[in-house]
């Protein structure tokens, strides 16, 4: 029995959940012991009321999700069972006719909110451990277990509308403050003292057993649904959702309408509502796409799968940032914030002076909104160090070089400054591109010698690719994966290649814009075709934001290396970029604008000598064909990359694309997008785009193998 039962002198009974494994989680194991503990609670004699606790440090992890990713229809029927089972023992559980307190020693995500919204009463230990909500809703799913009935009826329509389709987590303070708790308690050991407490003091009030909405006459705040400002708001938030997620995620919308039936249904026909809610999504490919990466993909990438086991960890304790340009002045900051001492050093003071002004900026907002004491503002501006003189580099245990993206540049600095190191230290290169078996020629310790390619800007993107050259030895390896993990980013691990993942596999989309451009589609066509299949922005507006200048001058680099033709058939994007810079002086947003033009008040029109130069009005390709050129030119390098080794395992590849160059959310990343897509389909798609636009969309021999075995699986 995972639930120890313990009624004391005073007639309260403790529930203290204390399943298998180290969480507690809502399966079948907790099914049936939770079963036997409710039966034996409404029979018991003398109930004066109910605690319910943990043993672990978590108060309840929620859903086994390795049960709703295995959902198929054939099991559709026994999984709404399942539901159905759950969602019974919590409406006796809230039915008692005594009361029922949650004691919350830690955090209650998803199902463990859920239970904690069956208790009459709520009570948390207020530390930063312990975070309260239903965040379902970014694993393509929704709270199943009561939440989003629940949540609606006991804070209304419009205050509980963030926490259900943001999947907003908040800390116990915030969550007393927004009415979701009652109490707090400044030690664990005092829950469920105070948990009886109130039992005790509760005991003539009629009230205390019984929710508030199953009182007579209860209200729901905010308005119910015929209330004007309800329909006003279901209104805005429908056109909204529309405007944020494109259509493309079905999980908000089924908890919008959901949350909207609770306004003017009774709660058991709601909660009905919501179990067939949950069966459907956990069907879409979306939601296997993203609990198969933002659960388990992230949880392997963060437990350090890529990381050498043998390599014990490696703190750092002084970080050298070698020039205070936009990249290294965001690595100072995070790198500080997060407790390293920061030597940011630049050719001149007033540079690495201005560089350090960025920290000193992105603090005071910290200060203005609370987020902040000056105290500890001044603690982390005191930790970064602005230099020009080489010295000061001495004796740090990681330098990271964040110089402009020439390997000659890159080579001098190397040579120049890799001797400050401590003993043992290790030089990091942040590049976007270059191989890094070629930057490491200009060290004396090749082993010593690895990419760290951070993401602009650096203080909110939160991945960052690590790219282990030919010579990398595991102890920097380890150490930068560390050093990831130390300053709150995610860390991917990649071999050495020209672009190595990120890079090569964005360049594809960019790549596949600026053609469709030169075949005469619509600017605005194309820019919007990648906003529907789910990219932040389109190809051309990226162009313009990371700079046609920019890349003008990384091919330039990477034909003076001689790895140009190694970035595949470029010549298109090339021809196109240096029509713009070169015969027309459009350099992109940071040069006085490129596809578009910008005004000061921040808004955009396209450059109209884009139409004399481009757009040819008898061209019509199918919206289907637009979306999958865009979508499918990065998948099919996502598989190369992965076929050839640059990619060191799928996972990596997919939390790479989606927190490095926004690949959409509803694919779980550029390779578990195949997963669901089937690669079979896949292929004969791929087959069809070739056909039709070029071989650039010849489907890898990965996706050909994989196909032939799951039809030899099939069979």
């Amino acid at each position: 029995m995972t639930m120890h039962y313990e009624k004391d002198a005073d007639g309260i009974v403790t529930v203290t959940m204390d399943m298998q494994g180290p969480v507690n989680a809502m399966n079948e194991e907790f099914r049936t012991d939770f079963g036997v503990v409710v039966d034996k609670l409404v029979k018991e004699d003398d109930l004066a009321g109910v605690v319910i606790a943990s043993a672990k440090k978590v108060f309840f992890a929620g859903g086994d999700l390795n049960d709703l990713v295995a959902v198929t229809p054939e099991r559709i029927e026994e999984f709404m069972l399942g539901i159905g089972t759950i969602k019974s023992q919590l409406r006796q559980l809230e039915k008692l006719p005594v009361p029922v307190v949650a004691a919350i020693n830690g955090a209650a995500l998803g199902g463990g909110f859920e239970i904690a919204l069956a208790c009459n009463h709520r009570i948390a230990w207020n530390h930063r451990s312990v975070q309260l909500g239903l965040p379902e809703v970014t694993l393509g799913l929704l709270p199943g277990g009561g939440g989003v009935v629940r949540m609606t009826k006991l804070l209304g329509l419009e205050a509980a509308l963030p926490y259900l389709l943001e999947g907003k987590r908040v800390d116990p303070v915030k969550a007393l403050d927004a009415g979701m708790i009652h109490e707090l308690v400044a030690e664990p050991e005092n829950l469920v003292p105070k948990a009886k407490e109130w039992i005790l003091a509760n005991r003539e009030n009629p009230e205390a057993s019984v929710q508030p909405w199953d009182r007579k006459g209860y209200k729901i705040p905010g308005g119910g649904i015929a209330s004007p400002k309800i329909q006003q708001a279901i209104a805005g938030g429908t056109a909204m959702l529309m405007q944020k997620t494109r259509g493309l995620l079905p999980a908000p919308e089924k908890i919008l309408d959901i949350a909207v039936q609770s306004l003017k249904l009774d709660l058991d026909t709601a909660l009905l509502i919501e179990s067939r809610g949950l069966a459907a999504l956990t069907l879409t490919p979306q939601a296997k796409n993203m609990i198969s990466t933002f659960f388990f993909g992230l949880n392997k990438v963060n437990g350090g799968a890529s990381r050498p086991e043998a390599v014990p960890p490696q703190k750092t304790e002084k970080v050298g940032v070698l020039g205070a340009g936009m990249m290294g002045q965001g690595i100072a900051y995070v790198s500080a914030m997060a407790g390293i001492e920061v030597i940011l050093k630049d050719v001149s003071q007033e540079a690495a002076d201005k560089g350090k002004a960025y920290s000193e900026k992105l603090l005071d907002k910290r200060v203005e909104r609370g987020r902040m004491t000056p105290e500890k503002r001044a603690e982390v501006l005191a930790r970064i160090t602005a230099t020009a003189a080489d010295e000061d580099l001495q004796g740090c245990d990681l330098i990271i070089e964040a110089v402009f993206e020439n390997i000659k540049l890159k080579h001098d600095v190397t040579r120049q400054l890799e001797g400050y190191l401590a003993e043992g230290g290790t030089w990091g290169s942040n590049t976007s591109t270059l191989p890094i078996a070629q930057l490491a020629e200009a060290s004396s310790k090749p082993a010593n010698f690895i990419g760290i390619h951070f993401f602009s800007p650096v203080d909110k993107m939160p991945l960052v690719e690590i790219i282990v050259g030919e010579h990398t030895s595991d102890e920097a390896l380890a150490k930068a994966f560390d050093y990831t993990q130390q300053i709150k980013k995610t860390p991917i691990v990649v071999n050495d290649s020209l672009g190595f993942f990120t890079s090569r596999t964005f360049g594809t989309y960019l790549d596949e814009g600026v053609r469709l451009l030169k075949e005469g589609v619509h600017p605005v066509l194309i820019d919007n075709m990648g906003k529907a299949v789910g990219m932040p922005v389109g190809p051309l507006q990226v162009y313009d934001e990371v700079s046609l200048e920019l890349s003008r001058k990384a091919w330039e680099t990477w034909s003076d290396m001689g790895v140009l033709d190694k970035w595949g058939d470029g010549t298109v994007a090339r021809d196109v970029v240096n029509t713009m810079v070169v015969d027309n002086g459009r350099g992109g947003r940071h040069h006085g604008g490129g596809f578009y033009e910008y005004a000061e008040d921040g808004s955009k029109t396209l450059w109209p000598g884009l139409f004399d130069l481009y757009y040819k009005s008898e061209v019509c390709l199918s919206e289907h064909d637009l979306k999958d050129r865009l979508l499918f030119r990065q998948v099919i390098e996502a598989l190369k990359c992965l076929e050839s080794g640059v990619l060191r395992s799928e996972e990596d590849g997919n939390i790479g694309s989606i927190m490095g160059i926004g690949a959409p959310p509803w694919t779980g990343g550029l390779i578990q997008f195949v997963a669901t897509y089937g690669y079979d389909r896949f292929v004969s798609r791929c087959q069809e785009l070739s056909a039709a636009y070029g071989d650039r969309f010849d489907p890898p021999q990965i996706a050909i193998d994989r196909a032939a075995e799951g039809q030899q699986q099939a069979a």
